[in-house]
């Protein structure tokens, strides 16, 4: 397989704050990977760092085999990585179906349309006249997600994505994101969610203190559940 994403001795940094210290990692083409750990342990920066957003100081990021050490938020675009944000960024003033098309922005082709988002959602294209702040907190998240596959993806981040939501809601998505990756699109899920975990990934890799600590097959078991858990312990 070709690596979408393979991040190289990343060392990043907000202002003088070290966060993350020589990680590396790697998602191929079409793999379902799960990247997980406790709250503050750097998970969030691993996608700033690959958005621009976080600085940058040793290592290196690669798109699609194009290696970068300085980034900016354009270029994981370019590079057909969408982003599904921890919070999910709904522009306000916009309705959904506004919301969505800011996702196509980017230019690239491929399958997914508004039309096609509305068959993965109805309830989006139910309300696609609707101020996207408007909508539910399970709906704001699937606007999101249909958001991210506006951009034709090759690769998805997802960043806590089931944050904040009822089990129904997550069940939900697991199906969705199932259905997004069995189509070709390659999954980072960054999640605290063991059971989404489990339903969704191939393999798993676990952060402590900014670093990848642990890393391996996820299967569909309880005895996966209790190993992945142990991971994300407080």
């Amino acid at each position: 397989m070709s690596a979408l994403l393979n991040l190289n001795h990343l060392h990043a940094y907000y202002g003088a704050a070290h966060i993350l210290h020589d990680l590396s990692l790697h998602v191929n083409a079409g793999e379902r990977v799960a990247l997980i750990g406790r709250n503050g342990v750097g998970k969030t920066t691993v996608v700033n760092t690959i958005l621009g957003l976080a600085t940058l100081r040793e290592g290196s990021v690669a798109l699609e085999g194009q290696s970068y050490t300085k980034l900016r938020a354009y270029m994981a675009a370019q590079h057909g990585v969408a982003v599904v944000p921890q919070g999910r960024c709904i522009v306000a003033n916009l309705s959904v179906e506004e919301n969505l098309l800011l996702g196509a922005a980017v230019g690239r082709k491929g399958p997914w349309s508004v039309k096609e988002i509305y068959k993965l959602f109805p309830i989006l294209e139910e309300r696609a006249h609707t101020p996207g702040t408007a909508l539910s907190g399970g709906q704001q998240q699937m606007l999101a997600v249909g958001r991210a596959l506006m951009a034709n993806p090759s690769l998805i981040l997802l960043d806590e994505p089931t944050e904040g939501l009822a089990p129904v809601i997550v069940d939900q998505l697991a199906v969705i994101f199932n259905q997004v990756a069995d189509q070709g699109t390659a999954l980072l899920l960054i999640e605290q969610n063991m059971s989404l975990v489990v339903r969704v990934a191939e393999r798993y890799l676990a952060m402590a203190k900014g670093a990848v600590v642990a890393q391996g097959k996820v299967e569909n078991s309880r005895a996966c559940l209790h190993d992945l858990e142990s991971h994300v312990m407080v």
